[in-house]
């Protein structure tokens, strides 16, 4: 794997701090959990899904915390009643506890969840402010004066 010095960048920049850790992050790629496993789509232009594959996770072992610019998405098995009287002769369904976490671009809001054959969908919206919203400037240079013109006597 390649690894990459960003520290230059640090110098020269000031206020780019949360861009470069993001960076980062992506590079690291050796610490980066692999279960479960899970897809990102883009539904629209602002739109988009976050589908997190949890089979054998039930809504109250599942919980998902939207902080800041943060999605964290928790799952722990709860010890079944019956669980001393089974005895498992082969166990492939992972059912350990997992925490998975997705950094939001900002104005990246959360709008639901939901979860459907075995698979835990969040879906979440980009809605950006209007003040931050690009908008057009009339080009106006200085208003023109009207000079009377003097009558002649």
């Amino acid at each position: 794997m390649r690894s990459y010095d960003l520290s230059p960048l640090y110098r020269s920049t000031v206020g780019f701090d949360r861009l470069f850790s993001l960076l980062d992050q992506a590079t690291s790629v050796e610490n980066a959990p692999s279960y479960p496993p899970y897809n990102i789509e883009r539904i629209s232009e602002n739109a988009y899904r976050i589908s997190i594959a949890v089979a054998g996770f039930g809504e109250a072992d599942l919980s998902i915390e939207s902080k800041e610019n943060a999605l964290t998405v928790r799952g722990e098995k709860k010890a079944a009643e019956d669980a001393e009287k089974r005895e498992v002769l082969h166990q492939g369904i992972a059912a350990r506890a997992f925490e998975r976490r997705f950094q939001l671009a900002d104005y990246v809001q959360v709008t639901g969840a939901s979860l459907e054959n075995g698979l835990l969908h969040i879906d979440l919206v980009r809605e950006i402010p209007e003040a931050k919203k690009p908008r057009l400037i009339p080009i106006g240079g200085s208003t023109p004066k009207v000079i009377e013109a003097r009558k002649a006597a």
